[in-house]
């Protein structure tokens, strides 16, 4: 055999963190890797420079130590390459593709750079290879499913390099050649073994050591396996593991063969709970997860994974958190022995017990930041201890670690198809639980993937008032980053499923949204139909607030298409409106839009006592930002008037009222409110949002302005 060793990176070889972070051999693939990356490509030959990034490739079966040699690698070049490290996991642990718009999406997250929600695939591998245009990266591509993947993310820059894993070679990929790797060479699995099980049963038999290494092929994850037995049983001789091995040599397989000899003998309820773990979303459990699969107590779990750990069956990942992850090349194997050892019913018990603890979890991650709210409170202190956070912030840096978990999860759960319920409740705690946390902005890559689920369930399950809650949420977050044409496309649709659920506030909504995107693509015609659709809805319900404010967006509509007279009854209604409500704040904002539009009709002297009318009722309302703003109004107008002085009076004080912010047009423009000219900056949707579906109504009383936290509602939203 050639000069091949192994990493102990990712596996447990020892209590020892020294030891662990030990690299054994691979001399001589290390040498190769390192010579190809000052190797001259066919571009440098042929007298062009390098258009990408050079790729070099490790190729080895799962298990064979490929992921740990690319690790040494990238450790060993990584001061070469200033720019940083960035890592990506291309398949996930049974071996599911993982989409090339995720990857880039989160490659992008670790630079740094924010991606719009719902952006296609060539539009997001485009900002990439843009982000990296000119750097000096070193890029770790794990676990490759094929070469669309790979290429789809290389950097069209020579100065960086790809280092990428794969089972076989990556063909359509120019100038790509494979370090393939085989089993150890017998000194290197020795001495893994060694470190396993301490020297003195290798020294004492080493031909049978020797003979334990060929039986394992010098595969790496056969040879932790095998330590990890030995180790648990001081008095067991290396010789009678490898006769028992070779005698069940039928099947080729020495992981698979060790694999149920370490499975057979552990007691049964850690070996029930071993192969629950093939239903851990993306191969990731924590002691929740093993605890709600397996039936037992958090801290047993906890106990069983750490004891998983120590026999090679778990990898613990370097977390805060108590992480475990089920290593690639097990994952198969432990689902064909859930498979075989257990019934379909039990597996299925065991996904809706995971589900429902998730669920709790994240019931109580958000809870916690509702800490004014004494029902929150008595909720949250009615849950069992285990599944409470101390502070907001233990919860935020739980939502944070176990957010690719908890993304895999809702993907399960609807592609199950079994569990529509509990996948709905979920993913309507998944999303007040980041809104809460993250904020609806920062949130909105990974919303705009959880919406889609919904309505995947919603559309399965023929649920039109979750469906039109989906679409609803969709079609927001399509307007918000400029896809304004999907998104009326998707209101309408959502007009549609509201009308066949019979549900008023669906539709109310949708029609307002239609009138919104209509507005946004300068149809005002139309616009100002939509929104005197909704408007005669609310009316009809009696919804004075919502009837206040359409009034005030078919006054801008009017606006837009320089129909100021009939603007200026709008906003003259809208006003009524709110004053009946007893909303000074608004009552304040339709007063300055009303001012705004006599002004644009030639009526300065109505515009100044409008305005100063607004001022007052701003005051009352007690918002400073709007009286600063309503005073730098006043001023420009007593410009125009040819009354310098009073204008100056009027921007002193806004200047005393926000401390020089005031000066700044985009503070004037966000405390004018919506309306005229201002109204161009408005989201396309209504003011209130609709939350993606669950099971029932909800308080989102805590909910951001425009967040997509909670449930369609038969009720009016609040403002």
């Amino acid at each position: 055999m050639t000069d091949q060793a192994v990493d102990t990176d990712g596996v447990r070889l020892s209590q020892d963190p020294a030891e662990k972070s030990r690299f054994l051999g691979r001399t001589r693939e290390l040498k190769e890797l390192r010579a190809d990356i000052a190797r001259a490509g066919l571009d440098t030959l042929s007298g062009r420079k390098a258009p990408r990034a050079r790729v070099l490739l490790v190729a080895g079966r799962p298990g064979s130590g490929r992921t740990a040699l690319a690790e040494e690698l990238v450790a060993q070049v990584a001061g070469d390459y200033p720019d940083g490290l960035l890592r990506a996991r291309l398949s996930e642990p049974d071996g599911t593709r993982v989409p090339v718009a995720s990857l880039a999406r989160d490659l992008l997250t670790a630079l740094g750079r924010t991606t719009r929600p719902g952006a296609p695939e060539d539009e997001l591998t485009h900002e990439l290879r843009t982000a990296l245009s000119g750097r000096r990266t070193l890029l770790l591509l794990d676990d490759a499913a094929d070469t669309e993947q790979v290429d789809a993310l290389l950097p069209d820059s020579p100065g960086s390099l790809v280092v990428a894993v794969a089972e076989g070679p990556l063909t359509g990929i120019a100038d790509v050649r494979p370090c393939t790797l085989g089993g150890l060479d017998a000194k290197s699995a020795v001495e893994l073994l060694q470190r396993r099980i301490g020297s003195v049963r290798v020294t004492v038999d080493p031909r049978a050591a020797e003979s334990l290494a060929e039986e394992c092929q010098g595969r790496p994850a056969a040879l932790v396996l095998a330590g990890g037995w030995l180790a648990a049983r001081p008095k067991a001789a290396v010789a009678d593991l490898a006769k028992q091995l070779h005698a069940g040599s039928e099947e080729p397989d020495p992981v698979a063969r060790l694999l149920r000899l370490v499975h057979a003998s552990l007691p049964s309820a850690a070996a029930r709970m071993l192969r629950l773990l093939s239903l851990a979303p993306a191969g990731l459990a924590d002691p929740h997860t093993a605890s709600a699969l397996a039936g037992c107590s958090v801290g047993s779990a906890r106990t069983a994974l750490d004891d998983f750990v120590a026999l090679g069956l778990l990898r613990r990942i370097d977390s805060p958190l108590p992480e475990y992850e089920v290593p690639g090349c097990l994952h198969p194997l432990l689902a064909a022995l859930a498979r075989a050892e257990d019934r379909p019913a039990e597996l299925q018990l065991a996904r809706a017990r995971m589900l429902e603890r998730t669920v709790r979890l994240l019931q109580s991650c958000r809870a916690i930041t509702e800490t004014d709210s004494p029902g929150a409170r008595e909720k949250l202190l009615g849950m069992p201890r285990a599944l409470r956070f101390d502070t907001p912030r233990d919860a935020a840096e739980w939502l944070r670690l176990r957010r690719p978990a908890l993304l895999a999860s809702a993907r399960l759960a609807v592609a199950d198809g079994e569990l529509d319920t509990l996948a709905r409740r979920l993913m309507s705690q998944l999303v007040r639980a980041m809104v809460a946390h993250i904020g609806t902005q920062a949130a909105a890559p990974d919303l705009y993937g959880v919406h889609r689920l919904v309505l995947d369930v919603a559309e399965r399950r023929g649920l039109p008032r979750e469906q039109a809650a989906a679409l609803l949420n969709l079609a927001d977050l399509d307007a918000r980053t400029g896809r304004t044409t999907e998104a009326l496309a998707r209101y309408r649709a959502a007009l549609d499923a509201g009308r066949a659920a019979n549900d008023p506030y669906a539709t109310g909504r949708a029609m307002e949204s239609v009138g919104g995107a209509h507005l946004e693509l300068g149809d005002y015609d139309r616009a100002a139909d939509w929104f005197g659709r909704a408007l005669a809805q609310r009316l009809a319900r009696d919804e004075r607030a919502d009837a206040a404010r359409l009034y005030g967006r078919i006054a801008a509509a009017h606006t837009y298409a320089g129909r100021y007279g009939e603007a200026l009854r709008g906003w003259r209604a809208a006003i009524a409106g709110h004053r009946r409500t007893g909303d000074l704040a608004a009552h304040a904002r339709a007063l300055s839009e009303l001012a705004r539009v006599q002004e644009y009709a030639g009526r300065p002297e109505e515009s100044l006592r409008t305005c100063q009318e607004a001022v007052e009722w701003a005051r009352r309302a007690e918002d400073l930002r709007l009286q600063a703003a309503l005073h730098l109004r006043l001023a420009d107008t007593l410009d125009h008037l040819g009354d310098p002085v009073a204008a100056g009076l009027h921007r002193s004080t806004a200047d005393r009222m926000l401390g020089g912010e005031a000066a700044e047009p985009g503070a004037i423009a966000e405390s004018a409110g919506a309306g005229c000219l201002a109204v161009t900056t408005e989201p396309v949707g209504p003011v209130k949002d609709v939350p993606p579906a669950g099971n029932g109504p909800v308080d989102d009383s805590k909910a951001e302005h425009g967040a997509n936290t909670c449930e369609i509602r038969s009720a009016p939203a609040r403002d």
